[in-house]
């Protein structure tokens, strides 16, 4: 059973960035793998690195500890599966959605996870039919349509999390509390400067 760190729960609610370092390490390997602002990330399949230990079916039998393996995903053609058996890309939407400041649009949805509108409709069609998020009115255009996560999708997410860092905590468990500590800080900034692909490098 994956344990979940009150850093997760409250990191997921939107209350504050995880404190621990073993969740800060997790936090920043979540958004290497999703890529600076939802891009793709050293961990992603797809990148030349080929997925790493969170993510893509080339790293070890089932991509790494908690990375996909090649299963037929299912309606909506998402092949690659994560824990939980849930697709990978809905769970990155997922945990998109729990680290936003508040519901967000297709389009916004689209661009942080680096996909297309139509694939980013398909992923949150898929969502909302699970019941993992839910459609609502825009209070500031109710012409526009927002996507806010439901209490099954925000726990989702909290597992997702908590199953990150349980598995951290056991790669630092030969580390000194200093060695956890640089490491965090160190893979913060790392995560904070990977380059976003959508910005011509210059």
């Amino acid at each position: 059973m994956h344990r979940i760190s009150m850093s997760s729960v409250m990191y997921f609610r939107g209350v504050a960035e995880p404190t621990d370092p073993a969740a800060r390490i997790a936090a920043a390997l979540a958004r290497l793998r999703l890529g600076r602002r939802g891009g793709e990330g050293p961990f992603e399949h797809g990148h030349p690195l080929h997925g790493g230990p969170f993510g893509g079916p080339h790293a070890g039998p089932h991509g790494g500890p908690l990375g996909a393996h090649h299963g037929h995903g299912g309606p909506h053609g998402d092949h690659p599966r994560g824990p939980f058996g849930r697709s990978i890309a809905r769970l990155r939407l997922l945990e998109i959605l729990a680290t936003a400041d508040g519901p967000l649009s297709v389009g916004q949805i689209g661009e942080r996870l680096g996909v297309d509108q139509p694939r980013a409709s398909r992923l949150v069609q898929a969502v909302v039919e699970s019941g993992h998020a839910r459609r609502e009115a825009d209070p500031a255009d109710a012409r526009r349509t927002l996507i806010a996560l439901t209490d099954e999708g925000r726990a989702i997410a909290a597992r997702t999390h908590g199953a990150r860092t349980e598995a951290v905590e056991q790669a630092l468990a030969g580390f000194t509390a200093e060695e956890r500590a640089q490491l965090a800080d160190l893979l913060g900034r790392f995560a904070d400067a990977w380059p976003d692909p959508r910005r011509p490098q210059g």
